[in-house]
């Protein structure tokens, strides 16, 4: 015997084996292992019953809330570029007044200036006396259904992690968007539409697909991009010498070999989702090319929405398409505005151009969806990724200010002609009743029916949530 086998118990069992045994026991040590993987694959092992190891859904189908919701849809109006609040709804009596005073304020893209009123003017709408620039004359006929957020902040002023930030609820790529968590947690009410749409801008998000995607979510629930200009959908028609009873009968065939393939795979959570995907991509063939024929709409409807101008033609297009699709059971859309606010050099000039490309198409869809019933049940949102600096830079612009900004929201379960929070006297940073965007987010999970502190997928060893660890529901704009 080893001297050394006497203090460590491996070496006294090593001896006490012949090498043939030894072999023999390891060996079907091995083949167990190999066993264990083989009915794993084929799912015949049981699985402990932890509290997340129920199976998270990848249907559309839809599904209750937490409790009950307000609304039943959302229409999310995204002003990439950020809109500067006080030149548009919150103006400042004291930043005329101190009209070229310097401050220690500093620009994110440097050149500051001294403070700088606003070019535009402004009246007092409603009965809610809710102040709105002259450049957007349709929108304020409208305050009395709004419920104005002043006092935003958020953590990024570069527009990319503040974009990702307003969707997600973090200022990185890869976390699941607003509209991807909605999907996952209520479904959708159409099985033959995506329940998440996203109408694109003509030159792209900056950021890119991240601003719409599930994350770890199945990505059954991200966002499905409809084209701005031409063809919404591409490749939505079938070939011509392709019929619906073949592309039928092939989807049918693939769907066997999918089905065999997935009883030897049932960990591919994603195959899954492919799957469905091919499904929806058949069914949208009728349905959708429907939705999205705007020419079905009345020459009075394309009126209301701007259509028949051409600085509005396009933005209105996608808000009476918006109208479409939830109309039709979609349940979350967001709709990007063209070109974007970042008003660096001209401010006046920027925010002009922006406000007659949206101001009638904005206003046309609230009185559309009014007058059809449905703004009992859309939820509307309006706003930026951050708002802009009360100083001037290269003379008369704004930069990029996320400590202060707005939004404002309407239809259902909004109460109308409200504001909450405040900017300091300049429109610099938000001071009173301040919102994040986790309590924005809580609040329209809280409009849907869902409670954002439930609503959480299991990942990397935790469970997330849209709004992160944090988020309070803003009830004082609630109805």
């Amino acid at each position: 015997m080893n001297k050394n086998s006497q203090n460590f118990p491996c070496g006294r069992i090593a001896n006490l084996l012949s090498r043939r045994e030894w072999l023999s026991r390891a060996g079907a040590g091995a083949g167990m292992i190999g066993l264990t993987q083989l009915m794993a694959e084929q799912g015949l092992l049981a699985t402990p019953k932890t509290e997340n190891s129920a199976k998270p859904t990848t249907s559309l189908k839809p599904r209750s809330g937490h409790f009950p919701a307000r609304a039943k849809s959302v229409i999310w109006l995204f002003m990439e570029g950020a809109p500067s609040a006080v030149d548009m709804f919150d103006p400042k009596p004291q930043l005329d007044k101190r009209d070229g005073d310097t401050t220690n304020i500093q620009a994110f893209f440097g050149n500051p200036g001294p403070l700088m009123k606003s070019p535009f003017t402004f009246k007092q709408y409603g009965q809610c006396g809710q102040w709105v620039c002259d450049k957007y004359p349709n929108v304020a006929k409208h305050v009395d259904k709004m419920a104005f957020i002043k006092s935003l902040h958020s953590e990024s002023n570069d527009h990319v992690p503040a974009i990702y930030q307003i969707n997600s609820g973090l200022p990185r790529p890869g976390f699941p968007t607003a509209g991807a968590w909605v999907t996952y947690g209520l479904g959708s009410e159409n099985q033959n539409l995506p329940g998440y749409v996203v109408l694109g801008n003509t030159h792209g998000a900056k950021g890119g697909p991240h601003n719409w995607g599930a994350g770890f979510l199945p990505s059954t629930f991200q966002g499905t991009l409809f084209r701005s200009q031409g063809t919404p959908i591409l490749n939505l028609k079938r070939q011509p010498k392709i019929t619906q009873r073949d592309q039928r009968a092939q989807l049918d065939f693939m769907e066997k070999l999918n089905d065999e393939h997935l009883r030897r795979h049932s960990r591919d959570a994603e195959f899954v989702n492919r799957m469905q995907s091919f499904e929806l991509a058949f069914r949208m063939q009728t349905e959708a090319t429907e939705v999205v024929d705007l020419s079905r709409e009345t020459e009075a409807t394309h009126k209301l929405y701007g259509i028949d101008n051409p600085r509005s033609k396009s933005f209105g297009s996608k808000c009476l398409m918006a109208r479409r699709l939830v109309e039709n059971g979609v349940r979350f859309v967001q709709v990007y505005s063209d070109g974007e606010w970042d008003a660096h050099n001209n401010l006046k000039e920027n925010h002009t151009h922006h406000c007659l490309a949206t101001d009638a198409p904005v206003a046309g869809l609230l009185t559309d969806l009014q007058a059809r019933g449905l703004l009992d049940s859309t939820l509307v949102i309006w706003g930026g990724e951050f708002g802009r600096m009360p100083i001037s830079q290269n003379g008369k612009g704004r930069d990029h200010n996320p400590k202060g900004f707005l939004q404002w929201m309407a239809g259902a379960g909004i109460k109308g002609g409200v504001s909450y929070g405040e900017t300091d006297e300049i429109g610099y940073e938000a001071v009173e009743n301040r919102v994040s965007v986790n309590d924005l987010h809580a609040t329209i999970l809280h409009l849907l029916g869902l409670n954002h502190e439930r609503l959480t997928y299991f990942h990397n060893g935790r469970s997330y949530r849209l709004t992160d660890v944090a988020g309070e529901v803003i009830h004082e704009i609630l109805s």
